[in-house]
This record gives C-alpha cells, sequence and structure tokens, in this order.
C-alpha cells in the first residue's frame, strides 16, 4: 500500500459508506433504546440529527471540498516543505558529526600521546621555603553561592575548610541567598564552627536576589579585603574538592601568567542513584572528556562551568567581572575574558565531587536554563566576537561556529526536529525520502561517540538514546527561547539537591510514605508528542515499508512514559 493517496473523490465515497452503515446501526439502536425510558429516546434523536446533518448533500458537497482544499495544500505547501525540512536537517547532520568527529579524535590524540597540561604549560609543585613560611603561597579567595541548600551546605564548606593550604592565605565566602531563614541558621553555624577551628570564613547573605548567583559573587568581589587575593576558586554548594585541589590547579596561573582559569572535572557521587542519572553520567562525561578536552588542547578555550574551577582576578576584572545579563553567567565570563586573549587549562584527572539532579523535574528546569542561556548569549555576544581586536581570525570562527552554533543550536534542534518531527511526518507523505545515512549511520556514529565516555554504561546506550531524543524537545524549545528572548529567558530555577538524603534513602521511603497526587505527575507536552507519535508510528506500519516505525514506536513511549513521570527520584511535596 505504498504511496497510497486519499483524494476528494475517495473522501466522498467512504463518507458515503460510512453513513450507510451507520444509518443501519443507528436505526437498530434507537429501535432498542426507545423502549430503555425518556432519556434513551432523547439521546437517540440527537444520534439521528447528527446523522440526518452528516448524510445531508451539502455536508457531503463541503467534505468533497475540504478534501479537494487539503490536497492542493499538501501537494503544493506539505510536501515542498517537508522536503526542505528533510534537506536543512540532513546539513546540520553532518555538521554535527563532524564536528563530534573532530572534538573524539582531538581527545584521542590527548590521550595516546600523553599531552597532559603539565607538559604543555609551566608547572612545578609550590615549593616550601622556611624562610618565607606561608608566603610563599599566594592569597587565595574561595566563594560558595548557594540558595536554600540545607542538604548540602555542610558538604562544601567542609571540604573547603579541609583543603590544604595555609590558613592565612585562604579567604572562605559563603554566598548564601537562602529565602529560608532556618537554612541561613544551619549556614551560619556551620561557618562560625570552622571560623572557631581558625578558618577565615566569611559568612555573607543578602536582602534580595539580584543577579542571582553572578549577582552575589559580584557583590562579594568588591569587598576590600578581597583586592589582596590573587586567584578565586569557585564551588557550588554540593561539590566537594579534594584537600590537594589547590595544590594541583595555583602552580598552573602561577608559573603561566597567560592562564585566566583552570577548570577540574566533575565526579557524580548519586551516578548509580536511578536510570537518570546513570544517562546523564554518560552525556556530563562526554562533555567533560570530548568537548573540554579538545577545547583545552587546541584553542585553550572552552566554556567555565560555573565550578570546580580557579579564576585569576585579574583576568576577571578585565573581562569587566561578573554580569547578570544571562542565566550561564559562567559561560559569559569565559568568553568574554577568551576575547581580552587569555587561555584557559582543562585538568581531566582533577576530579571534583558532585551530584546529578535525580528527579526528571529538576534535570528539566536545569536543562532549559542550560540550553536557553547559550543561545541568549550567543545572540548579545556575536558582535563583539566579530569585532574583537585581542583574537585571531581562527578563534572568532572558532567561538562562532564550533563553540556556539555547532554545539549549543545545531545539535538541540536536529536532535529534535529531525529524530522527532521530519522522520515521523515523512510516514505521511510517501514523495518525501530520506536518504539511509541521514536517517541510520550519522545517528550510530553520533550514539557510539557519546557513548565512549563512559564504557561502564554501554548496555544503556538503547535508553540514552530515547532518554536524549525526548530531552531535546525541552531544549529546542529553550534554544529558541533564549535565541527570541521569550516569557522565560532568564528563569532561574536552582537546581533541587538531595545531599544527605542520598546516603540514608530518605528520599525514597518518604516517597513511599508519601506518593504525590497522580495528576501532579502528568506533563502534557510530553503525553501530547507520545500521541501523535504513536499515530505516525501506526500509520508508517500499516502504510509505509521504511520501518521506521521500529523507531517511532519505542521513541512513542519513551514520551508517554516520562509523561506520566516514571522518571527519576520522586520528592513528596511539601504540605
Amino acid at each position: 500500500m505504498e504511496g497510497t493517496i486519499i483524494t476528494s473523490h475517495s473522501l466522498a465515497e467512504l463518507c458515503e459508506n460510512y453513513f450507510t452503515l451507520r444509518h443501519f446501526s443507528v436505526g437498530s439502536y434507537n429501535t432498542s433504546v426507545c423502549n430503555a425510558g425518556s432519556v434513551s429516546t432523547t439521546v437517540a434523536r440527537y444520534i439521528d440529527r447528527a446523522y440526518d446533518l452528516l448524510s445531508s448533500p451539502s455536508t457531503a458537497e463541503a467534505l468533497s471540498r475540504v478534501a479537494a482544499v487539503f490536497e492542493v495544500v499538501r501537494a503544493g505547501v506539505l510536501v515542498p516543505l517537508l522536503k526542505v525540512a528533510v534537506v536543512l536537517c540532513l546539513i546540520m547532520s553532518v555538521m554535527l558529526v563532524i564536528e563530534k568527529l573532530s572534538m573524539a579524535i582531538i581527545a584521542l590524540y590527548v590521550k595516546v600521546f600523553r599531552r597532559t597540561p603539565e607538559k604543555i604549560y609551566k608547572w612545578a609543585p609550590l615549593s616550601q621555603d622556611p624562610e618565607l613560611g606561608s608566603l610563599s603561597h599566594p592569597m587565595v579567595l574561595i566563594q560558595i553561592p548557594m540558595f536554600n541548600e540545607r542538604e548540602v551546605y555542610q558538604i562544601s564548606i567542609g571540604a573547603v575548610c579541609k583543603l590544604v593550604w595555609p590558613h592565612d592565605r585562604l579567604i572562605i565566602q559563603v554566598l548564601d541567598d537562602s529565602t529560608d531563614l532556618s537554612t541561613r541558621e544551619l549556614v551560619q553555624e556551620e561557618c562560625q564552627k570552622w571560623s572557631n577551628k581558625g578558618r577565615n570564613i566569611h559568612y555573607i547573605s543578602r536582602d534580595n536576589r539580584n543577579g542571582y548567583k553572578a549577582g552575589a559573587m559580584k557583590e562579594a568581589m568588591d569587598l576590600d579585603y578581597v583586592k589582596k587575593c590573587d586567584y578565586v576558586a569557585i564551588f557550588d554548594a554540593d561539590h566537594e574538592p579534594p584537600p590537594d585541589f589547590l595544590l594541583r590547579a595555583i602552580p598552573f596561573l602561577m608559573h603561566n601568567s597567560d592562564i585566566a582559569l583552570v577548570q577540574a572535572r566533575w565526579k557524580f557521587v548519586n551516578a548509580n542513584e536511578c536510570i537518570m542519572t546513570r544517562i546523564q553520567e554518560m552525556s556530563l562525561n562526554y562533555h567533560f572528556k570530548m568537548e573540554q578536552q579538545s577545547g583545552s588542547s587546541t584553542m585553550a578555550f572552552f566554556g567555565f562551568n560555573g565550578t570546580a574551577g580557579v579564576w585569576r582576578i585579574q583576568a576577571i576584572n578585565e573581562a569587566e567581572g561578573w554580569k547578570e545579563r544571562t542565566t550561564v553567567e559562567d559561560m559569559d565570563l569565559a568568553v568574554r575574558a577568551s576575547l581580552q586573549g587569555w587561555k584557559f587549562v582543562y585538568i581531566g584527572d582533577l576530579k571534583v565531587k558532585s551530584e546529578l539532579p535525580s528527579s526528571y523535574k529538576a534535570y528539566r528546569y536545569q536543562q532549559h536554563r542550560w540550553s536557553c542561556g547559550p543561545a541568549n548569549l550567543f545572540k548579545k555576544m556575536t558582535i563583539d566576537i566579530i569585532m574583537a581586536k585581542k583574537v585571531s581570525l581562527l578563534k572568532k570562527l572558532f567561538l562562532l561556529y564550533n563553540f556556539f552554533f555547532a554545539r549549543r543550536i545545531i545539535s538541540h534542534n536536529v536532535t529534535f526536529l529531525f529524530y522527532c518531527i521530519v522522520i515521523p511526518f515523512s510516514s505521511f507523505f510517501p514523495e518525501v525520502i530520506i536518504p539511509k545515512w541521514g536517517v541510520f549511520y550519522i545517528p550510530t556514529v553520533i550514539t557510539i561517540l557519546n557513548s565512549i565516555g563512559t564504557p561502564r554504561s554501554l548496555h544503556l546506550i538503547i535508553i540514552w538514546i530515547f532518554f536524549e531524543n525526548v530531552m531535546s524537545l525541552h531544549r529546542c524549545k529553550a534554544v529558541f527561547i533564549g535565541l527570541f528572548e521569550a516569557g522565560r529567558v532568564n528563569e532561574w530555577v536552582v537546581t533541587e539537591k538531595l545531599g544527605k538524603a542520598l546516603k540514608t534513602k530518605q528520599v525514597s521511603t518518604a516517597a513511599k510514605r508519601s506518593p504525590n497526587k497522580f495528576w501532579q505527575r502528568f506533563l502534557f507536552l510530553e503525553l501530547g508528542m507520545a500521541v501523535v507519535l504513536l499515530i505516525c508510528a501506526l500509520y508508517n506500519f500499516i502504510y509505509r515499508s521504511n520501518q521506521y516505525f521500529i523507531f517511532i514506536f519505542p521513541l512513542s513511549l519513551s514520551y508517554l512514559l516520562m509523561g506520566f513521570g516514571f522518571v527519576g527520584t520522586h520528592i513528596p511535596a511539601a504540605k
């Protein structure tokens, strides 16, 4: 039945046959229900009237006209539009796979030839000079921004206070924007506890959240005692640096005057919490092992991850400090510092423990911010990048095309538009032919490249594919919100952390005792996509021979499962 097209004549014939059968069934139905009472008689009367209306010549003629108009629109608009979409998606797919292959080749080269940062840049351990004592160590500022982080505040504060570094050469700022007063008291008590142990720790709170994280760090950098610091390390509340973090990172900054940032890698303490955290681990391992590594090794540039990094304060000042114009203040600062000629270093074997969001709601908010912010920053910084005078044309091209366009715009759009829209809807249009290399070979290469960063999770690769396709809906939407600066462009929702509850299993136990109301778990956008994809899969299975339904059916099931909330850890709503 490949290539079947419903014309206006065949539609009218089908309607006539339907009405004939319907009249017979309705007549029989009316005979039986009229004896049941007045209510049944009324229902039967309405059915008869509806039948008379639909079977009237004027209605049949109107349906025929609608079918004829649809046929014209289909042939003149929908088919050409879908063909153009196929071409654009294939072009974007080729761009994306070339980008990923290039990053993989660079990362492989670094690994095979052991091109570690210590071999590329000057690095030497800090010498212990008895005469200078602690003065041989530079002054370092550490900032820990947080917002209602009741479950994790002790993790970062405790780890930072245990760093191996002279206490008189270290200043710690806990930037607490919490609106929950009891949480503020707990954080303040924790700071006081470490202050009593001899740590130079400052608790700083604000009566507003202006600028969110960037606003808090910017205001804290203006304090007088910060002027005597050379470097600033930043850790989110759930991050736990190893004791030797500063001893390994600071020498890069001390011995290389052109380096502005040293970025460490994240290690996830709750990767085994559920399937969703395992999938996140796969995606983020790829980000660090491929994107960050390749950027550091070739262009000495990558996006600052917002935490687990050390900045040269001079570079921050030259880049005009923290700005609050987007929700990715970390990437904003990194791009501006790079345009001033500064270099960045990524240390892949320096790992900082952190937590992955284990609830689907928290993950969606995080991904919205991570997708919307870069798109919005791309729009705002394109002219600045083009007009920059301190960087080469090659680096400008890298920033505009590789860093922003291919990785932050193309990747999110092609995943959703091609695999969730164009391929499924092509089932209704036999005139639209998608080459096998675009449907099968390119996605296979991309999938393999994304999976090699986490070998232990190779058996989850099929689940990863469908999970990422569902998440592409939110990422694609976020990209357009960022580009067009729509309503949620500056939405900042702090990613929910579980912290101590992960160790005690309080979350899963509480969820069993006090489950959420079932309708609160429904996500209607995902459920709507599930229905649409199911229709596409059924039509492809019945009428087409290209067997796209093998992919579309499980994709619709993935949207359905995530739409009903059967993903991640469920946290009962506060009463």
